[in-house]
């Protein structure tokens, strides 16, 4: 029988850490190798966005990305999974303070989780911080189940990637 509380359950993937810190709440943390500015940007510009949030190892195709990265703003984005439907995720910005703070709500299922990502500068590198805050233990129970935030490292691997090809672009 597992004796750990919730808050020492911590997953260590290549240079993602994803931590449960109590029965409703999963932090994730990265440093991210690029200066804040660029990387808060590439979590609100809609074209720089969907060009990392997908896994590659994924079977599914990001159809459409909407962002309005304001308060009251709202993103909805839109997957081929291979089903007869495609699959929407969407929710409203609650905070948005550039380049430190963003904070949404997830709203797609039957429980709303709300998620702050913090952004920090760190000699020219940013510490990453998403917290997610689930409706109840059950929620967070099934989406660690479900597997659903096992993609993180290969997600972030590949904003390090566009980060590198952003720096590379405007270099003269």
């Amino acid at each position: 029988m597992d004796t750990r509380s919730a808050a020492e359950d911590t997953t260590t993937m290549d240079r993602t850490t994803i931590e449960r810190t109590s029965e409703q709440e999963l932090v994730v943390t990265r440093t991210i190798d690029g200066p804040r500015d660029v990387v808060f940007e590439a979590w609100t510009d809609p074209e720089l966005f969907r060009q990392w949030w997908v896994p590659k190892s994924y079977a599914m195709t990001l159809l459409s990305c909407e962002i309005d990265a304001r308060v009251g703003g709202g993103y909805r984005l839109t997957f081929d999974v291979g089903a007869a439907e495609p699959m929407a995720f969407f929710g409203r910005y609650l905070e948005v303070t550039p380049p430190a703070r963003l904070v949404w709500t997830n709203e797609e299922g039957d429980d709303t989780i709300v998620t702050t990502v913090t952004f920090e500068e760190d000699q020219g590198r940013t510490r990453l911080v998403v917290h997610d805050r689930y409706s109840s233990k059950e929620a967070l129970d099934e989406a660690l189940a479900s597997g659903a935030i096992s993609w993180n490292d290969e997600t972030f691997d590949q904003l390090d990637e566009l980060l590198v090809d952003l720096r590379t672009s405007s270099r003269r």
